[in-house]
């Protein structure tokens, strides 16, 4: 209880110390240039951002709640994990119309609920949760064409549906999105996940002395739609009180540094390959930046780019893990002890090679024994380690960033997941190949009766923009038809971008001719 109350003493100190900065910045300077205090005008505006401090010390207070299960023995987390677990069964069994049904159907009967292994409820993967989002969601007010006018028809930001649903769209090569939406309960549990993932590794008081100097948090990943990572991160910088930058991967290298200049961040958080990008710029001194923290996100990070990355930055990468199903699966700080799964907040099973999570925080869209497509083994914890399962051989999707160079020797980048987004009625899949310096090859496959030509177009015309904004529109493209898009033989995924030499690409090349 005494140390309860100290952290509490803390983050109010924390608190006011935050609020007073930022309005000591606002501050009137004197004749000789010095800030002058505001005196009793500080205090009123702090009385004015109650709520504002009020959610910051909740945050806080919510981190401080997460942080401390990483001290529990693994039979500890097992039932907390467990008693979670039966907690949202039930909740399902009893809102769920769905989950309802698909439980009576595996011949589950209500009193199994509390006792059965998971592994004996049915799965579920996204073409069945897309079929039957309207009835798997427990709250009357989500129905999925509701979600459909509201993400087509408003603006991209973080403002929830219904003033209470924050709206994830799984980034898909397929004409219909799929939406994962959470209420605020969710989303908040969701944000003390990333964040306890963050500054991973940091105590408490050492979190508090960063968050009283007001870190300086730059982002670099796909921040245009509503991708789970750009919506959790921006509130997440938000909750702490640091101070943010935006860096799409649509926007011009050139664009980049000037940004970068003025804002001189301190901790980086984005995709590993936009991130490599900011290192190389710093390596060829193009920006100089004092960095203490890096967060990869959104891609499998390798281990030599990490070790490149650390050198450069001069500082550790953590590698966090998460999917729009669930934005909060797990964090990596030492590549030999393996990414840790956050068990207290999800379930992940694996199966003949199959993955599968349950949200264990998720009420209002329940996720339970939802298919990725994401491979990984997983590992118990073993006695004197933290509590957590080991995902051991983590595969994900991994891309390329395609460089294209003019007559002048300027380059510039073009990220895959700014281009990953089109949906294009009747356009199943598609893949690009780089072919030289100004040139690439689109390669689209098609549904049955889908009209080529009108598909065609629509890339051409959809891919021109995106050329358009980045200042590549030196470059040229080709659409391509094929037969079928395979996965990497390798690693089971589909890369977005493949390489020329690629015996599978060969082979379906020649037979869509």
């Amino acid at each position: 209880m005494k140390s309860q109350r100290n952290f509490t003493l803390s983050c109010h100190r924390t608190a006011i110390l935050i609020g007073g900065s930022a309005l000591w910045a606002q501050g009137e300077l004197t004749r000789s240039g010095k800030r002058k205090w505001p005196g009793p005008y500080l205090y009123a505006k702090i009385r004015g951002k109650k709520e504002e401090i009020m959610n910051y010390l909740k945050t806080l207070t919510d981190l401080y709640r997460l942080k401390k299960n990483a001290k529990l023995s693994a039979k500890r987390m097992k039932s907390l994990q467990d008693g979670k677990l039966r907690k949202l069964l039930r909740f399902a069994w009893e809102h769920s119309a769905y989950y309802r049904s698909a439980f009576e159907d595996a011949g589950i009967t209500e009193e199994q609920l509390d006792t059965l292994p998971l592994s004996c409820f049915p799965t579920i993967d996204k073409q069945k949760f897309l079929e039957h989002f309207d009835e798997l969601v427990t709250v009357p007010d989500l129905k999925q064409e509701g979600l459909r006018k509201f993400d087509a028809g408003e603006a991209v930001d973080r403002k929830p549906y219904q003033g209470k649903y924050h709206v994830v769209h799984s980034s898909g090569s397929t004409g219909k999105p799929g939406y994962f939406v959470y209420d605020e309960d969710a989303w908040n549990q969701m944000l003390s996940g990333i964040i306890r993932a963050a500054l991973w590794g940091m105590s408490m008081p050492r979190i508090l002395k960063l968050l009283i100097k007001r870190p300086r948090i730059v982002y670099i990943a796909a921040t245009d739609g509503r991708y789970g990572g750009a919506m959790a991160v921006g509130d997440g910088i938000r909750g702490v009180g640091a101070s943010q930058l935006y860096l799409d991967i649509k926007t011009p290298v050139t664009e980049w540094i000037r940004q970068l200049k003025e804002f001189r961040p301190n901790i980086v958080i984005g995709y590993p390959s936009a991130v490599k990008i900011l290192a190389q710029l710093m390596e060829d001194g193009e920006v100089s930046l004092d960095v203490e923290r890096v967060v990869s996100c959104g891609e499998p990070l390798g281990a030599s780019l990490r070790s490149w990355l650390e050198k450069i930055f001069g500082t550790q990468v953590v590698n966090f893990y998460g999917a729009s199903e669930s934005l909060a699966l797990g964090v990596e700080t030492d590549p030999e002890d393996g990414m840790l799964l956050f068990d207290d907040m999800n379930v992940i099973e694996v199966e003949n090679g199959v993955m599968y999570v349950t949200c264990l925080y998720n009420y209002a869209q329940p996720l339970i024994r939802y298919r990725l497509s994401d491979r990984l083994t997983l590992q118990a914890p073993e006695e004197g380690e933290q509590p957590f399962t080991k995902a051991v051989g983590l595969l994900g999707r991994n891309e390329d960033v395609l460089w294209f160079e003019d007559g002048r020797g300027n380059r510039e980048f073009l990220h895959p997941l700014a281009i990953e987004g089109f949906c294009i009625e009747g356009l199943k899949d598609y893949q690009f190949r780089q072919t030289t310096k100004d040139t690439f090859e689109m390669y689209a496959e098609t549904e049955h009766g889908a009209s080529r030509e009108r598909i065609r177009q629509e890339m051409l015309r959809q891919m021109g923009e995106i050329l358009t904004g980045k200042k590549l529109d030196y470059v040229q493209f080709y659409v391509n038809f094929v037969n079928e898009i395979l996965p990497d033989t390798r690693t089971g995924k589909k890369p977005l971008i493949f390489a020329s030499n690629e015996p599978s690409v060969l082979t379906r090349l020649l037979s869509a001719k």
